[in-house]
């Protein structure tokens, strides 16, 4: 079992930034990839940004150049810096890993952004 807690959202003026955190908990010995989805209404859930073990990492043409993924394996932490904000930001963002074979997610953290 592995839980993910993420934090970090809000509301946040166009062009603004916000940083996302996402702790997990339980058998983390076995999380190796970790994701950042997002969903806006009435929207498919989508992936936006994707971390490895090893710290390679693949983004959605939507936010390359403006989101940044990391992670402190020390911490068991996963982290979306989200610079240049604009209203199609505007979802609930979620974190997502694979655990052998399983998928597991986050609770979700709304992100508003207003024009």
């Amino acid at each position: 079992q592995v839980q993910l807690v993420e934090s970090g959202g809000g509301l946040v003026q166009a062009g603004g930034s916000l940083r996302l955190s996402c702790a997990a908990s339980g058998s983390i010995f076995s999380i190796n990839v970790m994701d950042w989805y997002r969903q806006a209404p009435g929207k498919q859930r989508e992936l936006v940004a994707h971390i490895s073990l090893g710290g390679s990492t693949t983004y959605a043409d939507s936010v390359k150049g403006r989101f940044t993924i990391s992670r402190d394996n020390g911490k068991n932490t996963v982290f979306l810096q989200m610079n240049g904000l604009g209203p199609e930001d505007t979802a609930v963002y979620y974190c997502h890993t694979i655990v052998l074979g399983r998928s597991y997610w986050g609770q979700g953290t709304q992100v508003t952004v207003s024009s």
